[in-house]
C-alpha cells in the first residue's frame, strides 16, 4: 500500500498500517517537531547580547561624531 504526499514522493506502509494511522503517525510527528522549535519571538541570551553590542556600538559611535561637530578642520 501506498501513499502520495505533497512534495511527490511515495511513501510505503508496513502491512498493518493503512492511511489513517499513517496519516495520524504523520500528524503526531509534525505535532512534535513544532513543539520542539523555539518560538521565533523568543531570542536566546546570544541574540540579545549581539542586539546589545550594536547598541553600544551605535551609541560610541553618535558619541564620536557628537564630540568632533564642532572642531575645525586643517
Amino acid at each position: 500500500m501506498t501513499d502520495e504526499t505533497e512534495g511527490g514522493e511515495v511513501k510505503e506502509f508496513g502491512p498493518e498500517e493503512n492511511e489513517i494511522m499513517a496519516a495520524a503517525r504523520a500528524a503526531k510527528e509534525r505535532k512534535e517537531a513544532v513543539a520542539n522549535k523555539p518560538e521565533p519571538g523568543k531570542l536566546s541570551n546570544w541574540g540579545i547580547a549581539v542586539i546589545g553590542a550594536g547598541v553600544g556600538s551605535a551609541a560610541v559611535a553618535a558619541a564620536v561624531l557628537y564630540a568632533n561637530r564642532n572642531k575645525k578642520r586643517g
